[in-house]
């Protein structure tokens, strides 16, 4: 099994799975219910059925990304600072679907997604140290999570204020 995960299919395998993890958990987490569509948001927010084929891009982009790092990266260390970055924007990630769309708190969700932000710019700053290309793979998710911060800080003032009763069915 050890040799299979040094190189071969393991990589994109391995990848592939926690990509496909963070995404269903973001995807539970997110719950389009009545709350959600009382929200007043700008008219320049995409609709609804282009967050997923969107997502389904990204992590294909930031998986392939993360495949091309670990395989040109033989050191120890340089592969547990990969590691180690993906987990943290994975759980990030998943953490701003729970904020907003659970917790009903897209004001806090606004400063988990700037935290989100720069998460995805130490990935690609990892990723960069092994191959340019595996950086700019990341560049569409990047940008997606700018209009997300826009689009979050946008909803929070649209909806003032946020506090325990706001977040009440």
């Amino acid at each position: 099994m050890t040799g299979l995960l040094a190189g071969g299919w393991g990589p994109p395998a391995v990848a592939g799975l926690v990509a496909l993890a963070v995404a269903v958990a973001g995807g539970i987490a997110t719950r389009t219910d009545a709350w959600y569509r009382r929200l007043r948001v700008p008219g320049w927010k995409p609709p609804d059925w282009a967050f997923g084929p969107v997502w389904a891009v990204i992590f294909a982009l930031t998986t392939a990304s993360a495949v091309i790092a670990w395989n040109v990266t033989p050191d120890p260390a340089a592969r547990t600072r990969l590691i180690f970055v993906l987990a943290v924007n994975g759980a990030l990630n998943i953490a701003w679907s729970v904020i907003f769309f659970r917790l009903r708190r897209p004001d806090w969700a606004f400063a988990e997604v700037l935290v989100l932000w720069l998460s995805i710019l130490a990935v690609m700053f990892v990723v960069g140290g092994a191959s340019t290309t595996a950086a700019l793979l990341n560049l569409p998710y990047l940008v997606w999570v700018s209009v997300a911060a826009c689009l979050n800080l946008t909803i929070v003032r649209l909806n003032p204020p946020f506090g325990p009763r706001f977040g009440t069915v």
